[in-house]
């Protein structure tokens, strides 16, 4: 697409808008130079959603109406900005909610045309994964990421940031997933995630001795509809024999298997690769049970362990703007014409 002006390069200071709507977070964000956060805006539809104990996608994509440019104004007001001021426009196209990631996209769209500015369409993983480099930019490389939310669970391999090796994926549900689906057979609500942490604080996490998936082929895969469906059977056992469930210790031993599953497969890669750091990203990362694991185990060998702060594991558009950044220096543009992908891979 044509811009009003020549593109800058690397020695110039750059200022993206960043704008992420495929799920529940309407987000606006000002970017300089990828990693400096000028203004990063999240307005949560949690408390809206909680009540179905889930996202309703209908709903969402309406709120998102509501709240996109509210946000985008509250951004650009916070980092001193006006929108003659940008070099480029980002948005989420995949994956996630397609209706949300059509708000997103579309107003992302008039932006660029308007303003006739690039347009930078964004992987939201890439974004979960890039978020680790703004809290913490002298991150070494090689490098593995564990990626997970409520809709992927990836082992990444990364030699630099331009490419990256799949060393595994879930053959079925995401972590996320999982947290949310147990959380609501428990009653514990919506988000699943921190419901199950806050219910295993007070439990033991070897109460009850729940599967953890073994792949036949040794790879790197996960798998945890099997757990999911374990705990679904506990539950109905005991409520057919009349027996009172420890909520706590049926909290912390789920927890437990969920994160002994990922951290095992995560310590076969460090000890096959060789890397110089790990880090996590998505929305379960922000996991405390997780990091104390991953990061016990790393310490024994050595290897640096980085993971965002809780407002960067959560959906932001900081994180968006930060690969937008890096997609700006190399002429990464979008046309116009580009379509939201719910089922985006990386």
């Amino acid at each position: 697409m044509n811009a009003k002006r020549n593109y800058k390069n690397k020695e110039d200071d750059i200022f993206i808008l960043a704008l992420e709507s495929s799920c529940d977070e309407t987000a606006a964000s000002v970017n300089k130079n990828g990693l400096e956060v000028l203004a990063n805006v999240v307005s949560s539809q949690v408390e809206l959603h909680q009540k179905f104990g889930g996202v309703v996608p209908e709903i969402a994509s309406r709120k998102h109406l509501e709240l996109l440019l509210p946000v985008i104004d509250e951004a650009l007001e916070k980092a001193g900005l006006e929108f003659r001021d940008l070099d480029a426009v980002a948005a989420t196209y995949g994956p996630g909610l397609v209706g949300g990631l059509l708000v997103g996209l579309t107003a992302a769209k008039a932006i660029a045309l308007s303003l006739e500015i690039p347009l930078i369409a964004v992987n939201h993983i890439a974004g979960h994964i890039y978020a680790n480099f703004i809290d913490n930019p002298q991150i070494k490389k090689p490098l593995i990421c564990l990626t997970i939310s409520g809709g992927h669970t990836d082992l990444l391999y990364f030699e630099d940031l331009k490419g990256y090796e799949i060393l595994g994926r879930t053959r079925d549900d995401a972590a996320g997933e999982a947290f949310d689906k147990i959380a609501r057979y428990m009653g514990l609500g919506y988000p699943g995630g921190p419901a199950i942490e806050k219910a295993a604080v007070e439990g033991d996490p070897q109460a009850i001795d729940f599967p953890r998936a073994v792949m036949a082929d040794n790879s790197f895969d996960f798998s945890f509809s099997g757990l999911k469906t374990a705990v679904m059977n506990y539950i109905n056992n005991q409520k057919q024999k009349g027996k009172e469930i420890d909520q706590a210790d049926l909290a912390a031993s789920f927890q437990e298997a969920v994160v002994d599953s990922l951290s095992s497969k995560l310590l076969e890669a460090v000890k096959k690769y060789d890397i110089k750091s790990v880090v996590l990203s998505g929305g379960v990362a922000a996991n405390k049970r997780l990091r104390e694991v991953v990061e016990a185990e790393l310490k024994e060998v050595e290897i640096e362990f980085y993971y965002p702060s809780l407002e960067l594991c959560t959906d932001n558009a900081a994180m968006i703007g930060a690969v937008a950044y890096y997609q700006y220096l190399d002429r990464d543009f979008a046309s116009l014409a580009i379509s939201a992908d719910p089922s985006l891979k990386l």
